[in-house]
């Protein structure tokens, strides 16, 4: 293959792609989509994951006096504490999704409320539970793309139930795990300290093809917000989460 076969392919790339080693598509501002039809992934079933570390700065001072005199080049290297437990952490990340079907049904598939779904009968998404503390294995959403013709479209987003505006706080990864090909990153790594909500990711079929799309856009309010930003039409009211 001659060098400008290379140079004019990698021209018309659609995604950022990873390394070798981690087989990863990074969705970014650049390049913001990737077609899961193309990539053979547009059947089994797509886990969809949530995950989020936290800087927190009195932890990060101690931490950072304690070990500069030890490791001094970690002067130049941010300390990030991984959000485990209720004591470091008190901010409480959701992932939700809306979805409209075929037939035009519409909904929500989110913590709150319960709304877990199903992914054996519509609407084919299914939310695997609630992580309030951030732990290593974080909320995962599950879509069985076997039914994707049945799918119109879906809005991934993440919210701060506390209300607790700290996205500038929290670095947040959302992971597209297909049933086969690359998994697909996207980071909520844009500056919102106000926000309490973010729609990640759109997922489109558009005549029989299968489109992820990165949004990352920040909003200040909630589902609600969402919802008219995105046009789902749906009737929402404040709901509460049980206490633990």
């Amino acid at each position: 293959m001659a060098f400008w076969d290379g140079l004019l392919r990698s021209r018309s790339a659609q995604f950022d792609t990873g390394s070798a080693a981690t087989n990863s598509i990074a969705l970014t501002k650049r390049r913001p989509t990737v077609s899961l039809t193309k990539q053979g992934a547009a059947t089994g079933h797509l886990r969809v994951n949530l995950s989020w570390r936290m800087r927190t700065s009195d932890i990060e001072g101690r931490s950072r006096q304690s070990g500069l005199l030890r490791h001094p080049f970690k002067l130049f290297q941010p300390d990030v504490v991984q959000a485990h437990t209720q004591g470091m952490v008190n901010v409480d990340l959701d992932l939700g999704c809306l979805y409209e079907l075929a037939d035009g049904a519409k909904g929500v598939v989110q913590p709150l409320g319960g709304f877990l779904g199903s992914t054996n009968e519509p609407p084919y998404v299914r939310l695997s539970g609630d992580d309030r503390f951030g732990s290593g294995s974080g909320e995962t959403i599950y879509v069985n793309l076997d039914h994707h013709a049945e799918i119109k479209r879906m809005l991934f987003f993440v919210y701060i139930y506390d209300q607790t505006p700290a996205f500038d706080r929290t670095h947040a990864l959302v992971t597209l795990f297909p049933s086969s090909g690359p998994r697909v990153e996207i980071e909520l790594d844009e500056r919102a300290p106000q926000a309490r909500s973010c729609a990640v990711f759109t997922m489109e079929n558009v005549k029989g093809e299968l489109t992820v799309r990165r949004e990352v856009k920040f909003v200040y309010g909630f589902q609600a917000e969402l919802d008219r930003l995105y046009g789902w039409g749906l009737q929402w009211g404040r709901g509460y989460k049980s206490k633990l």
